[in-house]
């Protein structure tokens, strides 16, 4: 499947900010089963781009806007061809839990393993896991185990955004009951990590289809969830559409969690309040690329907490694209 995105994201600032310093996590990773076909940021005002690849080998571009300005327009244009994965087994025998206890692969999968940042054991989650009987998914082989447990978080939460932000733990939406694909995905990590599967967190796009029954936002960016098995590498579940992650699925970059992996991240230097509003667009290429729909307008940028002394002696503000995913 051929498919083109397209990802705005507007800052907005109340009066001109002296200096802005931005990377961004938006560009489709290349792989056996997702071919990149073309990248571009366009960014106002203009700026030079650099960029490296982060500890868990995904493209960062970073930039630099030194002059007044009080606003910063990002936009990110891809080409992805992606192609359906082979189809997993039914199930996997009993014998992969102890592969997976291997020191070759907790060695290899350390970070994956490892609680950390919003995916974490708390006391709600252990509360999630018994009332749910999940721990009793163990009995079964790793693979039956994952495909269930992201079953239950499907059935078990509703879709709903603005009950969670970018930055509230999982224990917000295990109480509410609703989050959104970045609570889930966390929820799953964390749950995972605990069996000792290595999860990691997966930061992309999704080509929606209502019809296949997608519950997700169709403008905003996705997240999932992929597990580390030794007999089948990592595979990719989408606990916010029960469903195996496909060629619908373009995954942009993975980390440990959400923090790891933004869209966008930086500081400004300046006292402006400021304001963001994201807009994503995930069609067909053999179809006319449009605007998104709608610009989301999301929570304010940064808070004051984030405050602190730039490098020159200014006051800078920490900046992260809060559209949650």
């Amino acid at each position: 499947m051929l498919l083109e995105v397209r990802h705005v994201t507007q800052y907005h600032y109340a009066e001109p900010v002296r200096e802005s310093v931005m990377e961004v996590w938006m560009q489709p990773q290349k792989g056996i089963r997702q071919r990149l076909v073309s990248f571009e940021l366009e960014l106002d005002p203009a700026a030079q781009l650099f960029s490296y690849a982060d500890p868990f080998g995904n493209a960062v571009y970073h930039f630099d806007v030194p002059q007044p300005h009080d606003r910063l327009n990002i936009v990110a244009r891809s080409a992805v061809e992606t192609q359906t994965p082979p189809p997993l087994p039914d199930a996997l025998d009993q014998g992969e839990w102890d592969r997976l206890r291997s020191d070759f692969v907790r060695g290899e999968n350390f970070d994956f393993l490892t609680h950390h940042g919003f995916a974490i054991e708390t006391q709600a989650l252990r509360a999630y896991v018994a009332q749910h009987q999940l721990d009793e998914l163990r009995r079964r082989d790793p693979l039956s185990a994952v495909r269930r447990l992201s079953e239950t978080i499907y059935s078990s939460f509703g879709y709903e955004a603005g009950v969670t932000r970018a930055d509230s733990p999982i224990d917000l939406a295990l109480k509410a009951e609703r989050g959104v694909c970045q609570d889930f995905a966390h929820i799953m990590i964390a749950i995972c990590r605990s069996w000792g599967i290595p999860a990691r967190y997966v930061s992309g796009y999704l080509f929606t289809d209502r019809q296949a029954g997608d519950r997700s936002d169709p403008d905003a960016t996705h997240a999932w969830v992929e597990v580390f098995l030794p007999s089948t590498r990592w595979i990719g579940f989408d606990p916010t559409n029960n469903v195996e992650a496909g060629e619908r699925h373009i995954a942009a970059a993975v980390g440990r969690d959400y923090n790891d992996v933004p869209p966008s991240r930086g500081v400004y230097k300046g006292e402006a309040e400021s304001q963001l509003a994201v807009g994503v667009s995930v069609r067909r290429a053999r179809a006319a690329l449009t605007e998104p729909e709608f610009i989301r307008i999301a929570q304010p940028s940064f808070s004051r907490s984030g405050r602190r002394r730039g490098p020159s002696g200014g006051i800078a503000y920490d900046q992260q694209q809060q559209q949650q995913q």
